[in-house]
């Protein structure tokens, strides 16, 4: 199970430690916060303990309305489960009783001046990303006109040239070569770089380039989500069809069916332009519409007349 530090969502949101600073190193493993409400007037069946507990303006304000004994029950029900860390929203200052049970227990009491709703919205998301199950292969990963497409094929197949040539007609480059790929849900699945290979390109005889130093920085995106599988292929003669629809085909990663298509290379093929082709037609087909469908609707409507 992927985990991470305390540490790291205090740099990542520039927190600020208001004690436990001796255990930042305290490791988080679930994708999502909480906010502790029903379990501050005693409901524990359903507490997600190992998650990162939020404190907004409402659970405070309820603490505040205690009395002491009150107040010191209930957050020690709470603190006993040692959650990964507490993080307090909106910059409240009201809140010493904490500071001191999360001394006792050892457990990072962060401080944020965001709102509750826009910290735990910005939160929740790098958390699932952060921690979603994630691969490495090998190939390319581009977006055409804001569809993602995993580009693969065998070394020295033309992948890289390809991606350099959408890059070129005004499509955006994601990874070279080593493709992460993170699962977001059962039918997410997100390519990115590995952040070594952050915006470089390499090319056969001329070697590295920078694609965002050479074409600007709109040519390079650091993720995309992958909605299409394409690999490049050798040409085979026997292989190809002049069928109106090819027959849908699928590779899964970590679970996620991604549509397949195989492009098979010869000289003078316009690779580039297939792809975009490919993306453009994905597309519609998510709107509903079928160029093979509406061909053979003219056609039987030719016969019927």
């Amino acid at each position: 199970m992927k985990t991470i530090t305390v540490q790291k969502i205090i740099d990542k949101f520039h927190l600020e430690v208001l004690s436990g600073d001796h255990c930042l190193e305290r490791e988080i493993d679930r994708p999502r916060t909480h906010r502790p409400g029903l379990e501050f007037v005693g409901y524990f069946d359903f507490f997600p303990t190992n998650r990162v507990q939020v404190l907004g303006r409402k659970e405070i304000n309820y603490l505040l309305s205690l009395t002491v004994e009150e107040r010191k029950h209930h957050i020690g029900n709470i603190v006993k489960y040692r959650p990964p860390c507490f993080i307090v929203t909106s910059g409240q200052q009201e809140i010493p009783f904490l500071t001191l049970f999360c001394n006792e227990e050892g457990i990072p009491l962060l401080r944020t001046n965001e709102t509750t709703t826009e910290f735990i919205a910005k939160l929740d998301s790098y958390l699932v990303k952060a921690l979603a199950p994630e691969i490495s292969i090998h190939g390319v990963c581009v977006n055409v006109s804001g569809i993602g497409i995993l580009l693969r094929g065998k070394s020295g197949i033309g992948k890289s040239e390809t991606a350099h040539t959408l890059i070129r007609r005004g499509h955006r480059f994601v990874a070279d070569d080593i493709v992460v790929l993170k699962k977001l849900g059962p039918t997410t699945l997100l390519g990115s770089h590995n952040e070594t290979t952050r915006e470089f390109l390499a090319l056969r005889s001329i070697g590295l380039i920078n694609v965002v130093r050479q074409y600007g920085r709109r040519a390079f995106q650091d993720e995309t989500r992958i909605v299409l599988d394409i690999e490049l292929a050798p040409w085979r003669e026997d292989a190809l069809n002049n069928e109106l629809e090819v027959e849908p085909q699928f590779r899964e990663y970590l679970g996620v069916k991604i549509p397949h298509i195989e492009v098979q290379l010869q000289p003078g093929r316009d690779v580039a332009g297939l792809i975009e082709a490919a993306a453009n037609n994905w597309y519609l087909k998510q709107l509903g519409y079928s160029a093979a469908e509406e061909f053979m609707e003219r056609i039987n409507s030719e016969f019927n007349s």
